[in-house]
């Protein structure tokens, strides 16, 4: 049994068997999930933390959990130490983190860097350094020194964004100008958003909150013929024609109260998820809309499961059930999703995930459908409306670091299975978006180089296209994975093709410049005539002192749908954001 495990665990290492053995996949996803829903009382293994000595194998002392805002400049850093080398416990398709979590993986980094050769630890030192000042407090507290209750401001920022031209704001049709922005408003015209983060942290118990006020210019409400078009596509009755209002409004982003117990982070209110390990979007959540609310649960620490299973290697999860807000066929749904991650090897992460979209006027909440939502693994559409299980949705990432060239080169993948328990099941059915992050260009070892291509207009579509009924969209869930008008997930929207590249030089761990370019088309078979958009960016950050940073943003776009308006159109959006990072207050 044991040799037959080994060679198991070895064949995963080559990618190139994988795509021999996606059938085979459709047994061990509702296994995984059947283990997630009784690990809390399996006598898990629990990972020793980076820096603890043999004699020292138990939980770490955590505070609180305060989870790192997925707009941080953190993630890119330690993304970067990873890739270089220094790092082997991140779980890129499973973020936002946890600060303590972050702790841990930069004390990882700086065992790593104690005895390297000096001459090629130059950036990875640092980066350490940076990171290790940000997390000093979280250290503290992993190394047995108590932590006292304390309250953070921990940033004031006001941003200003200016669009000329007429912008695309409609991921659920006609795609976004701006992506993964939390779904805050814009328009044509001066926007802004001024806003304030901040935590508070007593023992295990924490508050976390960021609250903007967001201002925004009215726009002219569609053209008939364009509500027509919309109400085709998603089989509803033609909206009225009703101008998007200006806005000033005062909205909370990720605001929630939290608790640590018992190897568990506990957490309600409004939050963001990314569940992917790509930079440029996620298929099954991302930042692209405003959180919503939600209760989450995920772990602290990786964990080994016992027995055989060990094999499978250090493990996460994460589960959230939560609310959509906003959507109009119908309103009020419910949404919860589950998503295991594991590495059976430092360089190989893989990811399964499952989400349910569930409830909602015409679809009363039961113990029966809510339990089939998590059990079921077969279609729902002619079930009686008590006890449907909802729109169930699977997903499945990789990332991997490719052998010979691991300190180079990452490559990876997300993708979204519409009526499969898994993409792997049926990978002609799935949405995939793959993705090649390059950590240094030969002789310019500061420059890096990444690239993603995503689609969700599958292969198997007929020519004419399914019409937009296929990936992010249902018979009954016609906003299907809409949070206030925005996509929960990819900014390609449906059945869309598109790919992203960029390029960024790192001045010091935190001062970088990226050049960015992104591409999308839409299946005309979706929107009449098809639509194709192009724009090109460059992005600065800086930082002035330690309390004090600078965000630049200059984009061009060029875009032609036809049913919009019958010449291509551009506009050019260029932003800048003053953020103010106070000190800790005990």
């Amino acid at each position: 049994m044991r040799k037959v495990l080994t060679r198991w665990r070895r064949s995963i290492l080559r990618v190139d068997r994988i795509h021999s053995s996606f059938r085979q996949w459709k047994l061990i996803v509702p296994l995984a999930f059947g283990l997630g829903t009784f690990l809390p009382v399996l006598p898990a293994q629990q990972t020793p933390h980076p820096l603890q000595s043999s004699s020292d194998t138990g939980r770490p002392k955590q505070a609180g959990p305060i989870y790192v805002e997925l707009d941080s400049w953190i993630y890119p850093a330690i993304e970067r130490l990873a890739s270089l080398g220094y790092i082997h416990s991140q779980f890129l398709g499973m973020r936002p983190w946890s600060r303590i979590d972050c702790a841990q993986m930069v004390q990882e980094a700086r065992d790593e860097l104690e005895g390297k050769d000096a001459n090629t630890t130059t950036e990875a030192e640092g980066l350490y350094a940076s990171l290790q000042e940000e997390f000093q407090g979280e250290t503290d507290s992993l190394e047995g020194r108590k932590a006292e209750p304390s309250i953070q401001l921990e940033s004031v920022y006001a941003n200003v964004t200016g669009i000329s031209g007429q912008p695309l704001n409609d991921s659920y049709h006609f795609g976004q100008t701006l992506i993964n922005n939390f779904g805050r408003p814009f328009q044509q015209g001066s926007n802004s958003w001024d806003g304030f983060s901040g935590y508070a942290v007593a023992g295990p118990f924490a508050i976390y909150a960021r609250g903007e006020f967001q201002r925004s210019p009215s726009a002219p409400a569609y053209p008939l013929a364009v509500r027509q078009a919309i109400a085709t596509v998603d089989n509803n009755p033609i909206q009225p024609a009703i101008p998007t209002s200006e806005a000033n409004q005062f909205r909370l982003l990720d605001t929630y109260v939290a608790a640590n117990l018992e190897g568990w982070n506990l957490s309600f209110g409004k939050q963001s998820l990314w569940w992917g390990p790509g930079a440029g979007g996620a298929l099954l959540f991302s930042d692209n809309a405003e959180p919503i609310y939600m209760w989450r649960a995920s772990r602290t620490a990786p964990f080994v499961l016992p027995w055989v299973l060990h094999y499978l290697g250090p493990m996460k999860l994460d589960f959230f059930f939560g609310k959509l807000s906003g959507n109009e066929s119908p309103p009020r749904p419910l949404i919860h999703g589950e998503k295991v991650s594991f590495k059976p090897t430092p360089n190989l992460e893989l990811g399964f995930s499952r989400t349910s979209e569930l409830s909602g006027v015409g679809r009363p909440l039961t113990f029966l459908s809510l339990w089939r939502s998590y059990t079921l693994f077969t279609s729902a559409a002619f079930e009686a409306a008590n006890a449907n299980a909802g729109k169930r949705t699977g997903g499945f990432d990789l990332s991997y670091r490719v052998p010979f060239v691991r300190n180079w080169l990452t490559v990876y993948t997300d993708s979204l299975s519409d009526d499969d328990p898994s993409p792997i099941a049926n990978p002609p059915r799935a949405a995939f978006n793959p993705g090649v992050y390059l950590t240094r260009i030969p002789g310019i070892p500061k420059l890096d180089f990444r690239v993603e291509a995503v689609y969700t207009d599958t292969p198997t579509s007929s020519p004419s296209g399914q019409g937009g009924h296929f990936v992010y969209y249902d018979g009954f869930y016609h906003d299907l994975y809409t949070n206030k008008n925005n996509l929960i997930g990819s900014w390609i929207g449906r059945e869309g093709t598109g790919f992203q590249g960029w390029s960024t030089y790192w001045l010091s761990p935190r001062n970088t410049v990226q050049f960015g370019y992104r591409h999308a088309t839409v299946s005309k078979g979706f929107i009449p005539d098809g639509e194709t958009l192009n724009d090109g960016s460059v992005k600065l950050n800086w930082w002035f002192r330690d309390d004090l940073s600078l965000s630049g943003f200059l984009q061009y776009e060029k875009w032609r749908a036809p049913i919009l308006n019958p010449s291509p159109q551009t506009d050019w959006t260029s932003s800048v954001q003053i953020t103010f990072w106070p000190v800790k207050h005990y």
